[in-house]
């Protein structure tokens, strides 16, 4: 969802960068941001930087602090990406089955869905509170595949975070990277790189099952 559906990941950045500094963590880096703490859910990066001392009440009260800044200040601004609602129609029409597999919480995707009214695009939906492994790991991709009763092989993951990438190709499935968050060169191994949904059709998604 998050680089995905809508370019929200400046604003999940400026958020982080809040909390580090509200509690003394220092200055978070956009390259550390990046590469460690995008495309994990938050909680996971919560504990792992924020975890000492706390306990898990006081852990999932900084996550609301940072989710509740964040939608704060992106609620003016969100949008979907360019093309996508578009695009959507066209894979329903086309028969394409879509799940969402995201790291975000219930009610950041329930802001998502308030605002860019495509909840029902998505047959599937599987949030941060259906798995036990984040990404890297596969397992919210193969969760998504399995409840779409499609094989991993003939599924196809959209991706802007460095650690979802690495999630779709160890799910065995072809993977197109969208420019977001990270340039094409980064966005490395996939099948095929974006920068919005008008550049993509039904036709040339099927064309990656062709090479």
């Amino acid at each position: 969802m998050d680089g995905t559906l809508i370019n929200n990941t400046p604003y999940h950045f400026k958020s982080w960068q809040a909390l580090y500094k509200k509690y003394g963590m220092g200055e978070l880096s956009r390259e550390t941001y990046y590469t460690v703490v995008s495309g994990v859910p938050v909680i996971e990066t919560i504990r792992r930087v924020f975890g000492e001392g706390r306990n898990e009440d006081q852990l999932k009260a900084l996550l609301n602090e940072k989710e509740e800044f964040y939608r704060k200040i992106y609620a003016p601004h969100i949008q979907p990406i360019n093309g996508l609602e578009n695009f959507l129609t066209e894979l329903k029409n086309a028969g394409v089955k879509i799940a969402m597999g995201t790291s975000a919480t219930e009610e950041d995707i329930n802001f998502v869905f308030d605002h860019i009214p495509i909840r029902d695009d998505f047959s599937v939906i599987i949030n941060s509170t259906m798995v036990t492994k984040p990404k890297p790991d596969p397992q919210v991709y193969i969760k998504a595949a399995k409840a779409l009763n499609v094989p991993p092989e003939r599924c196809i993951v959209f991706e802007d975070s460095l650690a979802g990438i690495k999630s779709g190709n160890t799910a065995g499935m072809k993977v197109v990277g969208i420019t977001t968050g990270h340039t094409a060169a980064e966005l490395q191994p996939v099948n095929l790189v974006i920068n919005d949904y008008s550049e993509l059709t039904a036709q040339k998604l099927a064309a990656l099952f062709e090479k």
